[in-house]
């Protein structure tokens, strides 16, 4: 690796995981930079408290998207000084993410970039429960008690039935997060509490166990910082709307 990556020599590779190690070299860079983390709203399924499924926003999750919209325009899309900054924007697939940022501006700057030009990741979805998606868990412990026994003991590894795992949703990140290493400006991703949570404990050096009951609740946007010996965390509420307990209500 050459001047901080502008130049990567590699000669007579061979085999699947060289080959990772050097398309992970290829994205890293010495440039600060950020990263903003944001659950969807709150939606119509976490408001009966249902795990998966593809509903819209409620009105508090309405009011959540307009609150986050004004903080990207004030705090992502522009610098301490106040001057405008080339900003991204994902969101996974779903629908609950696509309406929360739906109100973000997308400004053009002089230069011709435009802000925060929406992309969506399919990797970003989330945990898939499988048969168990549009259940509660109170009703998985009634109607499946194996199940709900067998995720209690080992939410890590724990499959649903015909569903994804925890170790799942880590494989399938790992392109994002190759692709969030290579950004050299802010970027704000819109996604869901078990994917963000694998996410955050990328950077900041959580174990997998830890994870998968990490914080992660609604109407929160969470300022992950990477510099070298760690990543400075940030959490800020946009909207009060939400109890304490429907804030952290896990959906996954």
């Amino acid at each position: 690796v050459i001047d901080s990556g502008r130049q990567v020599v590699a000669n007579r590779l061979a085999g699947f995981l060289p080959g990772r190690v050097l398309n992970y070299l290829m994205c890293l860079h010495t440039t600060p930079h950020t990263y903003y983390l944001s659950r969807h709203g709150q939606s119509e399924y976490n408001e009966l408290a249902k795990l998966g499924g593809n509903s819209g926003l409620t009105e508090a999750g309405r009011l959540y998207a307009s609150a986050l919209a004004q903080y990207a325009k004030d705090k992502i899309q522009k610098d301490c000084n106040g001057n405008p900054v080339r900003a991204r924007l994902w969101t996974s697939s779903m629908r609950r993410t696509i309406e929360t940022a739906d109100e973000i501006p997308h400004e053009m700057l002089e230069c011709g970039w435009v802000q925060m030009r929406p992309r969506q990741w399919r990797a970003l979805d989330e945990l898939y429960a499988g048969e168990c998606d549009g259940m509660t868990y109170r009703e998985i412990e009634a109607e499946m008690p194996d199940e709900f026994a067998a995720r209690s003991r080992d939410k890590l590894q724990y499959r649903y039935p015909r569903g994804e795992s925890y170790l799942d949703v880590i494989t399938r990140l790992d392109p994002v997060l190759h692709e969030m290493e290579r950004q050299k400006g802010p970027l704000l991703i819109v996604g869901h509490q078990g994917v963000l949570r694998i996410l955050a404990a990328y950077f900041t050096g959580l174990s997998r166990e830890d994870a998968v009951t990490s914080s992660m609740p609604l109407h929160t946007v969470v300022k992950l910082t990477p510099h070298t010996y760690g990543c400075d965390v940030e959490k800020e509420t946009l909207t009060l709307t939400l109890s304490e307990a429907t804030m952290q209500a896990p959906s996954c």
